[in-house]
């Protein structure tokens, strides 16, 4: 539930060079050249196909290559894909007043239950808030140094390196197959997977965006309106109700 609510405070970004063929299930190989982007881009979407109206991927971003650099774009979106997929679905569980049954602290208090999940990240101790920040701090540090090659010098776009360092916790722990039954798939349906997983992550941040406009502003999105309640705190200001009041 933490990691739901965690989930909301993150600003879904799509970037839209898409992502092209897969080793495993959630990562593939760089494939730099836009021709490999343009040929990608029809499986994703017959009918829009190659769509990068803001050139991002003819760019060089940092002093970096053009391939570096759609390897960057690459990995954010997947990234920001399944989190917004991770805060869809955050948003409805709140918003129908599900939590788990038993307490969220140690003194007894319980899960809150808001018409809003960001009314959830509000109502949470600030113990558990850093907690959050703190775990998914930790995901990216770990992203980023325990794979064999950097996603930005032709590494796997959208790794999750497996704990299997001796001074981690839960060795030999892979948060995507925990239990080894994607082993023996097929390269067909790894791929198939991954660009499912793509689509899904672009439609998931449309989604997203449109609880969060219509929580703000009521009637922007006239297909939700009356159904997703108003919040009027600040989405991208985490601790406006929290730490900055006492400042």
């Amino acid at each position: 539930m933490k990691l739901l609510v965690g989930s909301m405070l993150v600003a879904a970004a799509a970037a839209f060079a898409p992502t092209t063929s897969v080793e495993n299930r959630g990562v593939s190989q760089l494939m730099g050249s836009r021709d490999d982007l343009t040929a990608t881009a029809g499986k994703l979407n017959p009918l829009v196909k190659f769509f990068d109206p803001l050139q991002l991927a003819d760019q060089e971003f940092w002093g970096c290559s053009n391939d570096m650099t759609i390897g960057f774009l690459r990995e954010s979106e997947v990234k920001h894909g399944r989190i917004a997929m991770f805060a869809f679905v955050g948003y409805i569980v709140h918003a129908n007043h599900i939590t788990w049954p038993w307490p969220m602290t140690m003194d007894g208090t319980p899960f809150p239950q808001v018409d809003t999940a960001p009314e959830a990240w509000d109502a949470i101790p600030e113990v558990a808030k850093y907690q959050i920040i703190a775990f998914v701090g930790f995901l990216e540090y770990w992203r980023e140094s325990a794979c064999e090659k950097h996603y930005m010098s032709g590494g796997k776009i959208g790794e999750m390196p497996p704990f299997n360092n001796k001074y981690i916790p839960g060795s030999a722990l892979n948060l995507y197959d925990p239990f080894g039954k994607n082993k023996g798939m097929s390269a067909e349906t790894k791929e198939r997977r991954l660009l499912a997983e793509i689509n899904n992550g672009r439609l998931a941040m449309l989604g997203i965006f449109g609880f969060l406009s219509e929580a703000k502003i009521e009637g922007s999105v006239p297909a939700l309106s009356g159904i997703i309640k108003h919040y009027d705190g600040e989405f991208m200001a985490p601790f406006a109700k929290s730490v900055l009041p006492s400042l």
